[in-house]
């Protein structure tokens, strides 16, 4: 297993960042940054009161100013801020609105990401997130600053299997697994918890910022998936940790394609408690060995990208034609499930040679010119072919069904917008040497990963869930697989948004 730490140098991108180093050595020095300042605070937004404080849905502010310039990060404990779940627009518009007029925020200025738990949120929860933020702006205290990066790789698995004929599958509840003999590989991972740490002028911690990438989907026993899930654990324990009054602040990464780890495990029950254990004490131990410094840059960026709609109505067409294929490969058999499960184990045990009875008695029919139990046996092996061929078809068309469904509904939503592109938020936000980008959809985790290696920044973090929700955003390559995960069903955006999110994301970054 490996544990949380500080990843020394630049093991994990190729930046160029030496010679950026030398470089400032020779200029003149710029000027003391101002003095940043900082508040926190938090409102319960559950609609139903658990018992364990560790599933309680919070908004959690937390407000930085530096000089002239005021940025806000809301971290709320919820699925989205529009599409899906209870919030729904005008969520980000009304509390801008109010931010505006009470304490003067700039709008482009207040960044909300939502954690992607699955609970269900109280009615107010507009009206607590404001009273959270204006609270967290009364609260302003001087801070120390630093960033880091922790590694944890135990709790999360890509949820996207590459199957040998070149298309990928998912793992879902909504949906069965491909078979072992279909399988040829998985997709990648990104352990990476960016750290951001504020500490007071005494030492004692203020706020924990931590990004990660994996959707909190587990549940617990006593709940199901109505709880702030794994990130309410990980807070919970950070926060235990750390000084009386400190905050842990999630903020989601590109977990589009990123589950709990064994998400469809059926041999014990779903609990998200042990898995957001191991990653709040993988971001604490990173935590630990962050210098803070007090003087520290504060940047927030704001910027709006047209991304273009898909039209699906082609690839609806295939998947219908693929539909009738399936149902036409059905095939009746003598058996029903009754029957052919006791003699699928009864086959499958013997190791196929003698399945009927112990091995004597095929030698003594042999002995006397008899075949009896070796017709059964081939019979009996067709029949339950025939059925395992159905079995798959099935479950084939399981997935087809529940991804042409997703694909239609996209489809229709592009329809009613006329096709035009949809504008949406990149904001880039610096603290220190912490920088973060955000965007609104699921990002897949293969597009965090690019960035991070571009960017010109050893501290750089992206974060999606951000400032509204466009459902999944997959890679280009992903999406050539149309209709065969949910990431490239559930989508509204053309393969070129990634192209230009990633030049946008590259170009706000270097500015930063």
């Amino acid at each position: 297993m490996t544990s949380g730490n500080v990843m020394p140098g630049n093991a994990r991108r190729s930046v160029g960042t030496g010679f950026c180093a030398l470089l400032l050595l020779c200029l003149p020095l710029a000027s003391s940054a101002a003095q940043l300042l900082a508040g926190v605070a938090k409102v319960d937004i559950s609609r139903y009161q658990p018992a364990n404080p560790a599933e309680t849905l919070y908004a959690k502010a937390l407000v930085l100013r530096s000089g002239e310039t005021t940025a806000v990060i809301v971290a709320i404990d919820a699925v989205a801020i529009d599409k899906i779940g209870s919030i729904r627009a005008p969520f980000l518009a009304n509390i801008r609105a109010a931010l505006k007029s009470d304490p003067g925020i700039e709008p482009a200025h207040v960044l909300v990401n939502v954690s992607h738990c699955h609970g269900v949120v109280h009615k107010d929860v507009e009206a607590r997130t404001i009273q959270a933020v204006r609270a967290a702006a009364r609260n302003l205290v001087p801070v120390r600053v630093g960033a880091g990066v922790g590694h944890e790789d135990r709790v999360m698995e890509n949820r996207r299997i590459l199957l040998k004929n070149g298309r990928e599958a998912d793992v879902r509840h909504a949906y069965s697994m491909p078979h072992d003999d279909e399988v040829a590989g998985i997709g990648p991972i990104d352990p990476e918890i960016g750290i951001l740490r504020l500490d007071k002028a005494d030492g004692d911690t203020l706020a924990l910022v931590y990004n990660f990438a994996m959707h909190p989907i587990q549940g617990t026993p006593a709940r199901g998936g109505d709880t702030a899930d794994v990130i309410g654990f990980a807070s919970q324990t950070i926060e235990e940790n750390l000084a009386p009054g400190a905050m842990a602040f999630f903020i989601q990464g590109c977990g589009g394609d990123i589950n709990p780890v064994q998400y469809k495990d059926v041999n014990n029950p779903r609990d998200a408690e042990p898995l957001g254990q191991m990653l709040g004490l993988s971001a604490l131990r990173a935590a630990r060995r962050i210098r803070t410094e007090a003087a520290s840059p504060l940047t927030m960026v704001n910027q709006t990208i047209h991304v273009p709609r898909a039209d699906l109505e082609k690839r609806i067409e295939e998947m219908m034609q693929e539909e009738e294929k399936l149902i036409a490969s059905l095939r009746g058999t003598t058996l029903n499930f009754k029957s052919f499960l006791p003699l699928y184990m009864k086959y499958s045990v013997s190791g196929g040679e003698f399945p009927s009875y112990d091995s004597h008695r095929y030698k003594h029919d042999e002995l006397i010119g008899r075949e009896d139990l070796k017709k059964m046996d081939e019979r009996n092996r067709a029949d339950m072919e025939k059925y395992v061929r159905n079995i798959r078809a099935m479950e084939k068309l399981t997935i087809l069904r529940t991804n042409l469904r997703l694909l239609d509904k996209r489809q229709q939503d592009n329809l009613a917008a006329g096709m035009k592109p949809i504008p949406v938020e990149v904001v880039g936000l610096r603290v220190g040497d912490f920088r973060l980008v955000t965007f609104p959809g699921e990002v897949t985790v293969q597009i965090g990963l690019n960035l991070k290696k571009q960017s010109p920044h050893e501290l750089t973090f992206v974060a999606g869930y951000s400032n509204g929700y466009i459902y999944y955003c997959p890679t280009a390559t992903q999406l050539k697989n149309r209709g065969g995960a949910q990431e490239d069903s559930d989508c509204l955006v053309a393969p070129e948004w990634q192209a230009m999110f990633e030049t946008k994301a590259l170009e706000i970054l270097k500015g930063l």
